[in-house]
């Protein structure tokens, strides 16, 4: 039940004029979603009754009850509390009907308990203000909204959740790195422009085009310039992968001197949710210490499932995107929304705010072209005492990682660049737990008949040992060489049906996994035996989701459906490719064991000088 203390604060006031200015607004409450590709049912719900959900307003019919116990619909408390010096908001609501107000909150666990109510009886619209105290959410918990309608509809309008005045005054610029995605780019471009109120939060739009199918050419992105009012920076430049484009906008806004704006990066491929540019920057004008906010990324085929609620990574393995305890992964967040507080270890630059005080400690990423340069990033800015916050409600939709093959060139940068990340920021790197780590995985694409792989990883594993010279050009030429040596290898060409080229195609078997062995390391000897005997044999078709080392290995020919579910590839079992790249693997694991502490200490003294504004301003000339 609410204290007399939130009793009092729940009676309404009626004054004059608009709500708060944007300035002052932590968060606005949607009802409905912005585009038909994601449900409504992430915003409002009609729990009883008849609900009329929109964008801005809903409308609740008589006998019904709505309610934002949703993913976009909560306010984050536990995260306010404990990050900001936030202690008290109001929620604003202009209202018309009669009917309930209520504010309802959670703890950790999701138990539900009332904050403060109020009784609306307005036959012309006013305005409603509720406060609620931000003191009983450290572990976790959320607030939202409830209505309550009996003989009358009641029409909730506007609602925001608004403080004082914000600790940092500072508007935020937004960096959209684009390569030859010139639709997806200007429909993200359009869809921050048309959200007016939340230009006045924004100091500019950068645009940073790499792409020879440039944005430019668009028909319709004079009209959608013009909607920024002079905000948009439409900028061009030689291809220097995500690092390179996100690193111009930082060079470019860090450059003007001072604290004046966060700098928040956005891939150009997403579907965006424009409040959460709000939420970003509200967050991080009024986090007691500057910190790193993260969106949280949906996935875009399956809108209402979460990717991971916060993420960090275990360098010692060269492993990314290992969910925090606590954290949720791949849910459907209609059916199960998150409760507990948990810290990130880093954010992805599907949708990340930076500070100007992190840019000024930490200085510019590295030229790292792409892959891990967002991992490396989070991680410097960790080990200067920068703390990253994965922030709920917060969030894009962007292509599910599943439905991406693995088996490409954009590997070679994983690979090589978490040997940089991890020789950068582990302090126990030696090298030797790494080429275990390598090891694992050459056998496993060598028995698997991924050669172009093998390749991939031995050429990630020799361009670290080489040194931080590789990065003199941003990878420029990284890029294109890794796209020539895999080319050399047939495994990674992608086929359509047409063009399978294999005896018997059409009629070879479609073989399941029988699942994961229980002595996997028994299997690989076993599997690694037979192939050096040549008793693998046989051809069969195996689905994207069957294609596991222990399950490939036991065939000749196979033809494997790649997870983007638009192309197969063939694999064929040879030999001398197996022997060669065996030798090679060999020979580079064993300097990776015995050179590592000396790599980590190149790449160590290297990386002040990659990261200097003089060392980008030559790449953006070259």
């Amino acid at each position: 039940m609410p204290t007399q203390q939130e009793q009092k604060a729940a009676k309404p006031q009626k004054t004059a004029g608009s709500p708060s200015s944007i300035r002052g607004v932590v968060q606005r409450i949607r009802f409905a979603s912005p585009s038909p590709q994601a449900p409504n049912e992430l915003y409002s719900l009609g729990v009883v009754g008849a609900v009329r959900p929109e964008r801005h307003r809903v409308v609740v019919e008589p006998d019904a009850r709505l309610t934002t116990n949703t993913y976009f619909g909560r306010l984050p408390a536990s995260y306010l509390q404990r990050w900001t010096q936030i202690r008290e908001l109001e929620a604003v609501f202009r209202v018309r009907g009669t009917g309930r107000l209520e504010i309802h909150a959670s703890d950790a666990e999701g138990e539900p308990r009332i904050l403060s109510t109020a009784d609306v009886s307005a036959p012309a619209e006013q305005e409603i203000r509720l406060t609620v105290a931000l003191d009983r959410f450290m572990d976790g918990g959320s607030i939202w909204i409830e209505a309550v309608t009996t003989a009358e509809e009641l029409t909730i309008e506007d609602c925001r959740w608004v403080i004082g005045e914000p600790l940092r005054d500072r508007l935020t610029s937004v960096v959209i790195c684009t390569f030859n995605r010139a639709d997806d780019c200007l429909n993200t471009m359009r869809a921050l422009g048309e959200d007016t109120e939340l230009l006045a939060a924004l100091e500019h739009v950068y645009v940073v085009d790499q792409g020879t199918d440039t944005v430019q050419s668009r028909e319709d992105f004079d009209k959608v310039v013009a909607l920024y009012d002079g905000k948009l920076r439409y900028l061009r430049q030689p291809n220097l992968g995500g690092a390179g484009g996100f690193t111009r906008g930082m060079f470019e806004i860090s450059g003007a001197g001072g604290k004046h704006a966060n700098v928040l990066l956005m891939d150009d491929d997403v579907l965006l949710e424009p409040e959460t540019v709000l939420r970003m920057s509200a967050f991080a004008n009024n986090a007691t210490d500057p910190v790193i906010v993260g969106g949280q990324m949906l996935y875009l085929y399956h809108p209402n499932r979460l990717h991971i609620g916060a993420e960090t990574t275990d360098l010692a393995l060269l492993k990314p995107g290992v969910p925090v305890a606590g954290a949720l992964h791949n849910v459907d967040l209609t059916k199960k929304l998150p409760h507990r507080r948990v810290t990130a270890g880093y954010n992805a630059w599907w949708s990340c705010l930076i500070p100007a005080e992190v840019i000024e400690r930490c200085g510019l990423p590295l030229p790292m072209f792409f892959q891990w340069d967002d991992i490396e990033y989070g991680t410097r800015a960790g080990r200067h005492g920068f703390a990253t916050v994965t922030l709920p409600g917060a969030a894009v939709w962007h292509a599910d990682f599943a439905w991406k093959d693995w088996d490409d060139w954009a590997r070679y940068f994983s690979l090589r660049n978490s040997l940089i990340t991890s020789a950068l920021h582990f302090d126990g790197f030696d090298g030797k737990t790494a080429a275990k780590v390598l090891a694992k995985q050459l056998a496993e694409y060598l028995v698997s008949m991924q050669y172009g792989m093998a390749a991939t990883l031995l050429t990630a594993l020799e361009d670290f040992l080489t040194g931080p010279s590789v990065l003199t050009d941003g990878g420029v030429a990284a890029a294109a060489n890794i796209r020539k040596l895999r080319n050399d290898y047939p495994d990674t060409h992608r086929k359509q049906p047409s063009d399978l080229e294999v005896d018997g195609a059409a009629t070879l078997p479609i073989i399941d996994d029988s699942g994961i062995p229980s002595l996997p390391k028994a299997v690989m000897v076993k599997r690694v035996l037979n192939i050096l005997r040549g008793r693998n044999g046989g051809a069969a078709q195996i689905m994207a989701r069957d294609a596991k080392w222990w399950h490939v290995s036991l065939f000749k020919s196979v033809i494997v459906t790649d997870s983007a579910q638009d192309a197969f590839r063939v694999r064929h079992f040879d030999r001398d490719v197996v022997v060669e790249l065996a030798k090679r693997g060999t020979k580079t694991l064993s300097r990776l064991a015995k050179e590592g502490a000396t790599a980590r200490e190149e790449w160590r003294a290297a990386m002040g000088d990659l990261t200097t504004r003089e060392n980008w301003d030559r790449l953006f000339k070259s």
